[in-house]
This record gives structure tokens, C-alpha cells and sequence, in this order.
């Protein structure tokens, strides 16, 4: 027999015999707060929630559901949403169905049962998802949806703290939630032990220790297994209990008025002290982990039993009997009644329209635009005060990159109030490579903020930020530190306005210092010529800048990106370019640039650059392969009669595939120069492109498969002018 089934009969059984588990607190409902209305609006929120799961369980096993984990069990976070505003943002733990279920109760007009049992048969018409994924989640109630499994919400969740806090001196925009919110973010006990639940736990303290105000409640729901893994007995407790810059809160989730109780006093002290604090609810899993998991395969009967003795239903029906003078005979019409609405309900839902075509399935992938405030820039007294006499003196002349960066930045955060960057090093220090300096003493800690060394923890404060209004523009220091980080980036960032249906957004630009090229310093951890892992993820931009006149405009395209189309771009800034001034002999500043005045025409989304205007090759390139080739059309022409166009992508995702065909078409070779890595590069894209279009005379220029050395041989497995020059070389006297 099915132990949904099992905990189904045990709980009519029980009832009926006036059999319930002995209490496990003296506390009254009167005496936490709790009326006996609330109580008995809890249990009715926790008996849908119970019956949910069992028909999700049904519909599963008809192939007519998909995926469930049910809340069976954690039914006591319906006391915790009974403790929470409506609008204060939640981040929920999978098994949060009661959650949800007793929010809606504060919201009028809600339908909980109906919009959730469309996400869980897929219907296209689920309000959250679009029938994208089984989520819970609901914009009417402040609950973003999640699917980790692994706790990577919590970072985020750290970020949405920090930026209602930040938002009652510098508010943005499109603020989505109130300055006096208090932040929940729940998992399990299992997912305390993984690397993002403990970097933001971290984050969390850390913060807090500074006295920044971050109002945030960790809610652990602790039911001592994951999956099939016993978590040990009191490691919760002992791990958490005493971290710098937590308050720790306990409670029995099978008991509502414990854990009503626990929880409004954490919520209270959050919101008054602005401080964040750990919540420990102790549940029982009732079911397996997920679908057919079957429990007894890894845990005994009397364990499973004791469990399932232990239901909190069983907990809450009896405070009702013996508080709120409700008859065992109401408690179990109410649990008729609401298995046979839920169960029709359930029927209708199979009904219901499903995502059919490729088309309908990638609708999210791109956000909605929004409406913003024009801006016209900063007033001009304001921006010599900003810039300061030097560097406005300095803003006239020719510069390299990394300075015109900073020019940019200071620009853009004159003109857009909203926009923070935050990163390790960014503030007071100005950057590894300063293309930050002087942002810190122009717009102060707030805005220039000094993270501790964790980029999950980064991206994390920058998606939250976003999803709060602000546009963020964090950094990570080096492309190698990305690869600790990157699931912030794919599994919440880009994957947040999929699995809302645009309801949801995180836009904001970030900043990577990459690529190789670099003299002599840090080998592969600070040389990193790979960007696949930010190729493949769906819905993200990706630029890269050769010079630093196109490095502003591009930076102000994304910055427009961000905040206006709520797109995540990722502007992979090339180092080794970042201070270079010349191009073929020293002392010639042919690769210096003088700065794009605020308003100065952009460089739109797939809009290439195109050097020369050769027929007899068109090379196809950026980054660096765009200096090392502007090197080698020289050669080419001078020594070998060859006349090159050089074709700067710019843009690496979405890849410009019409401008690159327009500006190769009538030149008689093309060939591709990619500093990334042979497999896995922008070359295997670009090469595709050209077979696809039957442009049979092409060849790719490639670095090796192969990491960075240091030292003498930091350049020896990369693209070289003489390389190009070469293979250009071979590519024209091919015949055919």
C-alpha cells in the first residue's frame, strides 16, 4: 500500500478514535497570538496542501502530472506564512505548498489549490510558470519561484536584504517589494551542508557584524533525512546556533502554535533590529523524497511509522478540538470536503491547454520590456564635480581602455541612480587593474560596494538587487573565479524570468576581467581563454570589446539592456588590452581612443565593427584576435599583397550572424581568429555558420586545447599576429 495512502486512512482513523499524539508544547493559541479562527484558517490551508500532494501523487501515477515532491509533513511553514506579511518577499524550500496555501488566505482573491494543480499537470495556463516547470510560486503573494534543489535561492535572497536596506537612501525605480519587508528564505536540512547555503549564511553574518542592515529569516526545515541521507542527530543546532551575526530561533513544525509562535518572534525581532536571524523548524517527510521514492528501502518500518505517527495534521486537529471547539466529526468534514474539491479540481486541470511548440516553450527566454524615466544625463556642473579637473582635462585626450571604462562607469552612475557596483576589491582599492578607481570617493560605499571574497555570494547580492528594482554591475575579478559561481548565473539569474513567464525579473550587466595575454602573471587562474560556460546559457548577452571606444559604448548599450529590456549581459573585458596604448611600434598610441561624449551614437545589439575594406579576406574575430589582426593586415598588405577586412563581433551571444554574412560577403577567404580554446569556442559556432551558408573557402585560427602557462611561454599556445599572417597566407593560395 502506498504510504500517502497509509498516512491518508491513519489520519481518518485517528481522528474518529480521538487518538492524537501527545503535545509537544504547554502554549495556547490565545497565548502565542493565534485566534481560534487563525487556527482553524491554518488547518484548513494545511489540509489542502495534505491533499494536494496525494492527488499530485495520483496524477503522476496516470502519467498525467509530472515531478512531484510533496509538503506532506513540512505542513507547519503554513504557520510561518500566518506569521509573515503578504508582501514580504519568500523564497521557498520545495516543500512549501502550505506555505503558499496560507498566504493566499491573506490575499483576497486567490485561488491556491486550482493555480497550483496547474503547474503541477503543466497547464499553459498556470499563473506562475505558464506551464514551464512544477513550481510553486505566485506574483500576487510575493513568492518568486524556485526550482533548486541544492539551496542556490539563498544568495539572492542575502541580496534582496541588503537592497531594502539600500533602497531607504537611494530607491529605485521599479522597487518591487517594501522597505520594511522582512526576506524568507527556506530549505532543508541536507541543503545547509552544501557550499551556497553555507556562503550565504556567511554573507548573512558578515553583513550583519558591519551593523548593514539586512532583514532576512533562514527558515530551516529540518526533517532529518535527505533524501536517502540521515542528517545527524542535533547538527543543525550545533552548526548554526552560534554563528557571528545570526540570531538562532527554534521550533517543533508539528505543532502550529509552535511554530506560529517562533516565527512571529523571529519576524518581529528581523524587522525591528534590521538584522537577520536562523529559524530551526524540526518536520517529519511523510512520503518519500520525491515520486515513487520509496522510504523503506533505506529507513525501517518503526521509523517510517514514527514519523508518520507524528503527523502534524494529527498536532493541529487536536489544538482545535481542544481549543478552538471544533467537533472531531467537523475535523473530518472539512477533510472530506476539501479531498473532494481538490480531487475535481484536479480532474478539470488534466483538461487544461499544455505548451505544445518550441516557440511557446522559449517565449520567456527573453524578458518583457519596461517603461523607464527619461534621462537626459547629468547636468554639466555636476559631472566636472563628479570627474574632477584632472580627469576631466584627462577626457579630452586619447586614452587606453581601462580608463575609458572609468570614464563610463562615472558617467552611467551620474545618469542612473539605480545602477551599484559590488565586487571583491571594486571600492576603495579601485580594481585589480584600477578601472575602478576614484568610483568609490565619487559615489561612496553604497553604491561602490566592497564585497567579502565569494562570487556566489556577488552574483547572489546582484541578482537580488535586481529582482528589487536596482541595476547591478558586479565584477569578478578573474574569468577562472566565474567557474565557483557560474550556477548563480544559469540556475537563478537566467533561468528566473523563464520559469515566471516574464512575471519575475534579475537584469543587470556584469563585468568579467578575462581572456589570456597576459605577461608573465597568474597562469591559467588569472589567463582564462574559455567562455563556454557563459555561451550555452539561454537568454544571456555576451559582448567583448577590443578597444576602449567601443568598450563605452557597448557598456552603455548593456547598461540600456539592463535597465530597460531587463536583459543579463556579461561584458567580458579583455586585460591584457586594458592598459594598451600601442599598435605596431612603441610609442605610436595606435590603439588608444578618445572618449564618446554622454549621447554619442551606440553600438546596437549584433552590430559589428569592420576595419579595412579588403575583398581579398575577411577575418572574423574579437578581443584580442581583433589587435593581433589589425597586426597582421599590415603584414598582409605590405609584404604579401593581401587586402584583409577585419570583422570585430562585438557581440559573442546572440552571435551576429547576419552582420557577420553581410560584411564577409564579396571577399574570396574568410578566416576565423578565436583566442578561446579550439573545442568549445566562438570558432565552432562561426564555422558551422559558414558551412550552413556553403562559404566553402574559410579556416579558423584557434588556441590550443590546452590551460595558460606562466612566464616566458604565457603566449605560446594563443593566436599570434605572425600565426595569422600565416594561415592567411595559406588560406588565399588555396585554389578552388
Amino acid at each position: 500500500m502506498d504510504r500517502a495512502d497509509i498516512v491518508h486512512e491513519n489520519f481518518l482513523r485517528r481522528v474518529k478514535a480521538g487518538d492524537f499524539p501527545a503535545p509537544t508544547s504547554r502554549m495556547k493559541a490565545a497565548e502565542a497570538g493565534m485566534s481560534a479562527t487563525a487556527l482553524a484558517e491554518l488547518f484548513h490551508a494545511q489540509v489542502q496542501s495534505r491533499h494536494l500532494d496525494r492527488h499530485a501523487r495520483k496524477l503522476q501515477a496516470r502519467g498525467q502530472g509530472y515531478y512531484t515532491i510533496g509538503s506532506s509533513g513540512h505542513e507547519g511553514n503554513g504557520a510561518v506564512a500566518a506569521a509573515l506579511r503578504p508582501t514580504d518577499p519568500a523564497f521557498l524550500h520545495y516543500r512549501s505548498g502550505a506555505f503558499q496555501v496560507a498566504r493566499s488566505q491573506q490575499v483576497p482573491g486567490q485561488t491556491p489549490v486550482w493555480d497550483m494543480l496547474l503547474s503541477f499537470t503543466s497547464s499553459s495556463e498556470d499563473p506562475i510558470s505558464g506551464g514551464r516547470h512544477k513550481v510553486l510560486g505566485s506574483k500576487a503573494l510575493a513568492i518568486p519561484p524556485q526550482t533548486s534543489t541544492i539551496a542556490s535561492h539563498l544568495p539572492k535572497a542575502v541580496g534582496v536584504a541588503y537592497s531594502l536596506g539600500l533602497a531607504r537612501r537611494n530607491r529605485p525605480e521599479h522597487m518591487e517589494w517594501p522597505e520594511d519587508s522582512v526576506v524568507l528564505a527556506s530549505f532543508g536540512d541536507a541543503s545547509l551542508n552544501h557550499s551556497t547555503t553555507q556562503g550565504a549564511l556567511n554573507t548573512a553574518g558578515w553583513t550583519a557584524w558591519q551593523s548593514v542592515p539586512l532583514p532576512l529569516i533562514f527558515l530551516c526545515e529540518d526533517n532529518g533525512i535527505g533524501i536517502s541521507t540521515k542528517t545527524p542527530r542535533d547538527w543543525v543546532a550545533s552548526s548554526v546556533k552560534h554563528r557571528p551575526g545570526l540570531r538562532y530561533f527554534s521550533c517543533n513544525g508539528v505543532d502550529p502554535v509552535d511554530a506560529y509562535a517562533s516565527a512571529r518572534e523571529a519576524a518581529d525581532w528581523v524587522r525591528k533590529r534590521r538584522k537577520p536571524a536562523f529559524l530551526h523548524m524540526g518536520c517529519v517527510r511523510l512520503y518519500g523524497h520525491a515520486g515513487a521514492d520509496i522510504q523503506t528501502v533505506y529507513l525501517t518500518r518503526e521509523e517510517v511509522e514514527a514519523n508518520e505517527a507524528n503527523d502534524p495534521l494529527l498536532h493541529t486537529a487536536r489544538r482545535l478540538i481542544d481549543e478552538g471547539g471544533i467537533s472531531q466529526d467537523d475535523i473530518l468534514a472539512l477533510y472530506h470536503t476539501t479531498d473532494t474539491r481538490v480531487a475535481a479540481a484536479a480532474e478539470h486541470a488534466i483538461s487544461r491547454p499544455k505548451l505544445a511548440t518550441a516557440t511557446e516553450v522559449m517565449a520567456a527566454i527573453v524578458p518583457p520590456a519596461r517603461q523607464v524615466k527619461s534621462r537626459n544625463g547629468p547636468a554639466p556642473k555636476v559631472r566636472k564635480a563628479a570627474f574632477g579637473t584632472n580627469d576631466m582635462r584627462s577626457i579630452a585626450e586619447p586614452q587606453h581602455m581601462a580608463k575609458l571604462i572609468n570614464f563610463a562607469m562615472t558617467d552611467l552612475m551620474l545618469e542612473i541612480p539605480e545602477l551599484v557596483m559590488m565586487g571583491e576589491d571594486v571600492g576603495r582599492k579601485g580594481g585589480v587593474y584600477g578601472v575602478t578607481q576614484k568610483l568609490h570617493q565619487r559615489f561612496g560605499a553604497g553604491r561602490m560596494i566592497d564585497t567579502l571574497l565569494d562570487e556566489q555570494s556577488i552574483l547572489g547580492l546582484a541578482i537580488g538587487m535586481a529582482q528589487n528594482g536596482f541595476i547591478p554591475m558586479p565584477e569578478i575579478q578573474f574569468l577562472a573565479y566565474l567557474h565557483n559561481a557560474e550556477d548563480q548565473l544559469r540556475g537563478e539569474a537566467a533561468t528566473l524570468p523563464f520559469f515566471s513567464n516574464g512575471q519575475y525579473t534579475n537584469p543587470m550587466v556584469l563585468r568579467i576581467a578575462g581572456l589570456g595575454y597576459q605577461r608573465g602573471f597568474g597562469g591559467h587562474f588569472h589567463n582564462d581563454n574559455s567562455l563556454a560556460v557563459l555561451r550555452d546559457i539561454p537568454g544571456v548577452v555576451i559582448i567583448c570589446p577590443s578597444n576602449g571606444h567601443d568598450a563605452v559604448l557597448l557598456l552603455r548599450e548593456a547598461v540600456r539592456l539592463a535597465r530597460e529590456e531587463q536583459r543579463i549581459v556579461v561584458m567580458v573585458e579583455p586585460i591584457a588590452l586594458y592598459m594598451t596604448r600601442d599598435l605596431h611600434a612603441p610609442g605610436d598610441g595606435g590603439w588608444t581612443r578618445e572618449y564618446p561624449a554622454p549621447g554619442s551614437k551606440p553600438i546596437k545589439v549584433g552590430q559589428v565593427g569592420v576595419i579595412g575594406d579588403g575583398t581579398d579576406l575577411a577575418i572574423v574575430t574579437y578581443g584580442n584576435g581583433t589587435y593581433l589582426s589589425c597586426q597582421a593586415q599590415k603584414q598582409l598588405a605590405e609584404q604579401h599583397g593581401i587586402k584583409a577586412r577585419i570583422i570585430d563581433m562585438r557581440w559573442l551571444a546572440p552571435l551576429p550572424q547576419a552582420e557577420i554574412l553581410e560584411n564577409i560577403s564579396g571577399c574570396r577567404s574568410v578566416l576565423i581568429v578565436d583566442e578561446c580554446r579550439r573545442t568549445g569556442s566562438q570558432s565552432e559556432g562561426l564555422m558551422a555558420l559558414m558551412a550552413e551558408h556553403r562559404i566553402n573557402r574559410v579556416a579558423r585560427i584557434t588556441a590550443e586545447d590546452c590551460f595558460i602557462a606562466t612566464g616566458p611561454a604565457y603566449a605560446a599556445t594563443l593566436p599570434s599576429a605572425d600565426g595569422i599572417t600565416c594561415a592567411a597566407q595559406a588560406l588565399c593560395q588555396k585554389k578552388g
